[in-house]
C-alpha cells in the first residue's frame, strides 16, 4: 500500500500477535538508572523469607518497578528484561495489563495471549480461571522471564504469577502491589542531574550544553528530572537550532507554576505548534489502543496518508510519539500524555468535531478491511474489480501484503471495535466495522487460528445487545458464539446458547433468527447422538422453512430430517425424505444437489434391502452428477455403482463402471477396489449428515460427498445472517471492495448449521 508499504516476504499468515510495546531499548536508550538497576538484579538472587523459614519458595520471584506516568518505569523492565534475560533459556513473555487509558485488560485476554506466545492453543470463550490455571501450567517446570507492564492491582498479577521458583516476574506499576509475598519494589524517582542533562544532550545537540551548563541543570530542575518532561523540553530544543537552554529555562519560569513539570513542559510544546500540528497532535487522543498509524491519522485529521506520515515523523523527533519496530510506520503515543490530550480535545474541540473525526476513522478501517479481505478474492470476481477501482492508498498490491497488516494493525483494529462499542450502540458503522472484521479474520485466518478474536467480536455484540435490549442482535451474536462453540467440541455450551437464541428470535419476532437456532438445535442434538429430539427439531425447522415457501431451505432440510432417520434405522420414511429433497432440489435446478440426493436415496435402499432400486437410483444420480458437471462426485458413484454390479453377481459391468470412474479421477493404475472407491469418497468431503454405522459396515460410498455437499448448503446460512440482520445500505463515497452486505456479523463462521453437522 502507498504509505503503509509492507514487506511482504516477511508477511506471516499465522494468528497475529501484539506488537511490542516495550521494546527492548540499547545500551544508549536507557541513561542513568544504574543504582535501580543493580538493585535489582541483587533482588533477583538474595534469599525470600519462605527459604529463610526453611521452604523452597512456591513461586516465581516477582520484582516491582514503581513510578508515575513518565518516570522511566517501562524504559527501565526493558533494560532489566534485556540484560538477565540470558538466564532464563525458555524465553520472555511480555503482557500489558492495562489499555492506555488505564482500563484493565481481562485476565482471560492476557492469559490467551501469553498461551499463544507459548506456542499453545486456549479453547476460544474459555472461562478465565480456565486459561490463567492452563498459563501456570504450562509455566511449570520451565524457566522463564515473565514482564507484566501498567499492572493496575495485584490480583492481575497474583493471577498470572507462575507455580515455578525458577520463573523471574517484572512488574511495571503505578503504586505497590499490596497482598504479593515476598514483593521487591523499586520505587522511581527523578533522574540524577548528570543522567538528565546527557538526556537533555540527546536532543540539543553538546554545543549549547556545554555552552551553558548551569541553564542545563536548571532546566532539568525545573523539568522535575522526569525522563518525559525532559524528552519535551529536548524536542522543544531541537525543533528550534537558534533557540538557547536558557530561553526555555525563560520561558518555564514566566509561566504560573500549575500542575507537574511534564504538563508545565508539554504547554511549551504545544503553544509553539502550528494549528494543523496541534490540531493532528489533540485527534491523537482518539487513536485505538494508543497506536497510531498514517491512515488513521490521516482519517482523523481529514488530511492526505503522506502529510500525516510526515507529522508523525516530526512528533516522534520532538519526543511526542515513540516508533514502534514493525515493518510498518506504526506510532505508540506515551501513556503520559493521554490524559493531557484528552483535556486539550476537549477543551478546544467541539463534540461534533470529535465524533465526525471518530466516524472518519471508523470509515477509513471498514475500507481498510474490506480492501484486506478483497484481495483473496479470485481475479476476476466482482470484489476484485471493486477493489481496482479504490485509491491507491486504500489498495493492498497482494495476499501477503494484507495479511502482514492484518496481523500488524490487529489490536488496535479489536481496540477500535471495543470503542465503536464503548457507548452502548450498534449504529450503521459500528456493525459495518464488526462485520469487515470478522470477514477479513476468515479470509486470512479461517475459523479455527481467529476463534479466539472472533469470539470476542462477537461478546462485543453479544453484551451491547443484552444491555440495551436489542433482541434481534442478541440473536445474531449467540448464533454466532454457539457456532464456534460446535467447532470447539464443545456441543453441550453450543446447544445451551442456541435455545437462547431462539429465544432471542422469538422475541425480536425474526423468522430467520428462529429458523437457523432450531435447525442449529437439531444439529447439536445430532452432533450428541440423540437422534430422536434431532429429528424433532429439523422437522420443526422444516415446517417453518415450508410455510415461508423457502424451498431451497426446505429441501437441505429434508435431507438433514432423512439422514438422522437413517441413523434411526427408519429406513422407509428416510427414504420419502430423501426423495422430498431430490425433488425440492431439482425444482431449484440445483442439479448438483439432485444429483446428491439420489445418491443417498440409493444408500439407504441398499441399506433396506432393494439392491436393484438403489441401481436405478444410482445410475440416475450419475446422469445428474454428470449434467451438474461435477467430476468427482460422478466418479465417487461410479465406483459405488461398481460395487453394486459385483455384489449382484455382474463382474464385467463392474469393471466397466470402475474403469470409467478411474478415468474421471484421472488414475492410469488401478488399486484395489475396495480402497478406491473409499479414497474417492473421502477426497469428496468429510463427515456426513445420513451416514450411519450401517453405512461403515457397508463399504465404500458417497455419503462423505454427499453430505458435505449439504453442509455447505448449511453455511450458506451465513450469509444469510448478515443479510438478514443488516438493516441500512452502506453509504460511502468510494466504491466498497465487497460484494457482500457490511452488517452485524450475524453468522461469521465459514458455516452456520454446517458447524453442527457432525462433520
Amino acid at each position: 500500500m502507498t504509505d503503509q508499504a509492507a514487506d511482504s516476504d516477511g508477511a506471516r499468515a499465522a494468528r497475529p500477535e501484539e506488537p511490542d510495546r516495550d521494546r527492548e531499548p540499547t545500551e544508549r536508550q536507557l541513561i542513568g538508572r544504574e543504582r535501580e538497576l543493580k538493585e535489582l538484579k541483587a533482588d533477583i538472587a538474595r534469599t525470600g523469607l519462605d527459604t529463610l523459614a526453611g521452604r523452597k519458595a512456591p513461586r516465581a520471584r516477582v520484582l516491582l518497578i514503581a513510578g508515575r506516568p513518565g518516570s522511566g518505569r517501562s524504559a527501565l523492565a526493558a533494560e532489566l528484561v534485556r540484560q538477565v534475560a540470558p538466564r532464563y533459556p525458555d524465553g520472555v513473555l511480555r503482557a500489558r495489563l492495562s489499555e492506555p487509558d488505564g482500563t484493565p485488560v481481562p485476565l482471560s485476554r492476557t492469559a490467551r495471549d501469553l498461551l499463544t506466545a507459548l506456542d499453545l492453543g486456549a479453547v476460544p470463550g474459555a472461562a478465565e480461571d480456565d486459561l490463567t490455571g492452563a498459563l501456570r501450567d504450562a509455566l511449570a517446570g520451565r524457566r522463564v522471564l515473565l514482564l507484566l507492564d501498567a499492572a493496575a492491582d495485584a490480583e492481575q498479577v497474583d493471577a498470572l504469577l507462575p507455580d515455578a521458583p525458577d520463573c523471574l516476574v517484572v512488574t511495571v506499576s503505578r503504586g505497590p502491589l499490596t497482598g504479593i509475598q515476598d514483593v521487591r519494589p523499586c520505587t522511581l524517582g527523578g533522574l540524577d542531574t548528570k543522567s538528565a542533562v546527557e538526556l537533555l544532550t540527546r536532543y540539543t545537540g553538546s554545543v549549547r550544553v556545554t555552552c551553558d551548563p548551569r541553564a542545563a541543570e536548571t532546566l532539568a530542575e525545573l523539568c522535575g528530572a522526569q525522563p518525559a518532561a525532559l524528552l519535551l523540553a529536548g524536542g522543544w530544543l531541537a525543533a528550534r537550532p537558534k533557540a538557547s537552554v536558557a530561553d526555555l529555562v525563560r520561558r518555564l519560569r514566566a509561566e504560573p507554576a500549575v500542575g507537574s513539570p511534564l504538563r508545565r513542559a508539554f504547554r511549551q510544546v504545544y503553544a509553539d505548534m502550528p494549528a494543523p500540528a496541534a490540531r493532528i497532535l489533540r485527534l491523537l487522543a482518539l487513536v485505538p489502543a494508543g497506536l497510531a498509524d498514517p491512515h488513521t491519522v490521516s482519517a482523523l485529521a481529514g488530511c492526505s496518508v503522506t502529510t500525516a506520515h510526515t507529522t508523525l515523523d516530526d512528533f516522534t523527533a520532538f519526543g511526542l510519539l515513540r516508533a514502534v519496530a514493525s515493518p510498518l510506520p506504526q506510532y505508540e503515543v506515551p501513556d503520559c500524555l493521554l490524559p493531557l490530550l484528552d483535556e486539550l480535545a476537549g477543551a478546544e474541540d467541539r463534540p461534533a468535531e470529535l465524533q465526525l473525526a471518530r466516524a472518519r476513522m471508523l470509515e477509513r478501517t471498514v475500507r481498510l478491511l474490506n480492501s484486506c479481505r478483497a484481495v483473496t478474492e479470485p481475479e476476476g470476481s466482482e470484489a476484485r474489480r471493486q477493489l481496482a477501482a479504490l485509491p491507491r492508498t486504500l489498495r493492498f498490491p497482494n495476499r501477503a501484503t494484507a495479511a502482514c497488516w492484518l496481523r500488524l494493525r490487529l489490536p488496535a483494529l479489536l481496540a477500535t471495535a471495543r470503542a465503536a462499542v464503548a457507548d452502548g450502540g450498534l449504529d450503521t458503522l459500528a456493525r459495518r466495522l464488526m462485520a469487515a472484521l470478522v470477514r477479513a479474520l476468515l479470509a486470512h485466518y479461517g475459523t479455527q487460528a481467529a476463534a479466539a478474536e472472533l469470539y470476542g467480536v462477537h461478546e462485543m455484540v453479544l453484551d451491547v445487545a443484552e444491555r440495551r435490549g436489542l433482541h434481534r442482535e442478541r440473536a445474531a451474536a449467540l448464533l454466532n458464539l454457539a457456532d464456534l462453540d460446535a467447532r470447539t467440541g464443545r456441543t453441550g455450551d453450543a446447544l445451551a446458547r442456541y435455545r437462547a437464541a431462539l429465544e432471542a428470535g422469538r422475541l425480536a419476532q425474526d423468522t430467520y433468527a428462529t429458523g437457523r437456532a432450531m435447525e442449529s438445535i437439531g444439529g447439536a442434538h445430532q452432533m450428541l447422538g440423540d437422534w430422536q429430539r434431532a429429528g424433532d427439531w429439523f422437522g420443526r425447522a422444516l415446517s417453518q422453512r415450508l410455510g415461508r415457501e423457502e424451498r431451497a431451505d426446505a429441501a437441505r432440510l429434508y435431507g438433514r430430517l432423512a439422514g438422522v432417520l437413517t441413523q434411526q434405522g427408519r429406513h422407509e420414511d428416510a427414504m420419502r425424505h430423501w426423495r422430498a429433497c431430490a425433488t425440492g432440489h431439482r425444482r431449484e435446478g440445483d442439479a448438483e444437489g439432485h444429483a446428491r440426493a439420489l445418491a443417498e436415496l440409493a444408500r439407504v435402499q441398499e441399506y433396506a434391502g432393494r439392491p436393484t432400486d438403489a441401481l436405478r437410483t444410482c445410475e440416475e444420480a450419475v446422469e445428474w452428477a454428470r449434467h451438474a458437471g461435477d467430476t468427482r462426485l460422478e466418479a465417487a458413484l461410479g465406483l459405488r455403482l461398481a460395487d453394486t454390479f459385483e455384489r449382484l453377481g455382474d463382474p464385467a459391468a463392474a469393471r466397466l463402471h470402475r474403469s470409467a470412474a478411474h478415468r474421471l479421477l484421472g488414475e492410469e493404475r488401478s488399486p484395489e477396489p475396495a480402497v478406491t472407491a473409499g479414497a474417492a469418497a473421502a477426497a469428496d468431503g468429510a463427515g456426513a449428515e445420513g451416514a450411519g454405522a450401517e453405512g461403515a459396515a457397508e463399504g465404500p460410498d458417497v455419503s462423505e460427498a454427499v453430505e458435505g455437499a449439504e453442509g455447505s448448503r448449511g453455511a450458506e446460512g451465513a450469509d444469510e445472517a448478515e443479510a438478514q440482520v443488516a438493516e441500512e445500505p452502506e453509504e460511502s463515497e468510494e466504491p466498497d471492495p465487497s460484494p457482500e452486505p457490511a452488517s452485524l456479523p450475524a453468522a461469521s463462521t465459514s458455516e452456520t448449521s454446517g458447524s453442527t453437522e457432525g462433520k
